[in-house]
């Protein structure tokens, strides 16, 4: 995909513009962490992005419900996001969010949504040993510092894993071709 990645630009500009911000309650106006300005969620993606800060989403229920294309998989990693934490997932989205290298991840506990809050740093722990079946933890720092662990679980099998530890499906697949020729 590198190959028309100039197209990506102008296909992100649509990452997440409908989704409603739990903070404001305005669609397509987030708070950019960093600088404290609002700004359009691809906007302030690409701010991150271009600042090598990574970022994640937090979602309600059925997370990418009539995403079923690529490009709403594609958006997120694009501009740099890293996980999609929610408390359920459409079928297909999560595959396709596996295949571009992110981390589609459920509240193991849903009333965890709720120690959410907007300003939170995120750290996921315990990729270092990641295996299916095998949660992981997520610390959320608040900002008035305290902080929250969560445990978060996926379904991702071993080859999906292998996906993710090489940035994409099309990555691991290049991989294998270059250790075999």
């Amino acid at each position: 995909w590198l190959k028309y990645r100039g197209h990506l630009e102008n296909i992100s500009n649509n990452l997440l513009i409908t989704a409603i911000n739990s903070e404001n309650k305005e669609m397509n106006t987030v708070k950019n962490q960093e600088t404290g300005a609002y700004g359009g969620v691809p906007d302030v993606a690409r701010q991150y992005r271009d600042a090598g800060t990574n970022w994640v989403v937090f979602g309600d229920e059925n997370y990418g419900e009539g995403s079923s294309r690529e490009h709403a998989a594609l958006e997120p990693r694009f501009l740099g996001g890293r996980a999609i934490i929610v408390k359920s997932f459409a079928r297909i989205h999560e595959t396709n969010l596996k295949k571009q290298g992110m981390l589609p991840l459920t509240f193991n506990n849903k009333a965890d949504y709720e120690l959410v809050q907007p300003t939170d740093k995120v750290a996921i722990t315990g990729l270092e040993d990641f295996l299916p079946g095998k949660a992981l933890n997520c610390v959320l720092s608040h900002a008035d510092g305290s902080s929250d662990t969560i445990v978060l679980d996926h379904t991702f099998n071993e080859q999906q894993i292998e996906w993710f530890k090489a940035g994409s499906a099309l990555n691991r697949m290049k991989e294998k071709a270059a250790a075999s020729s």
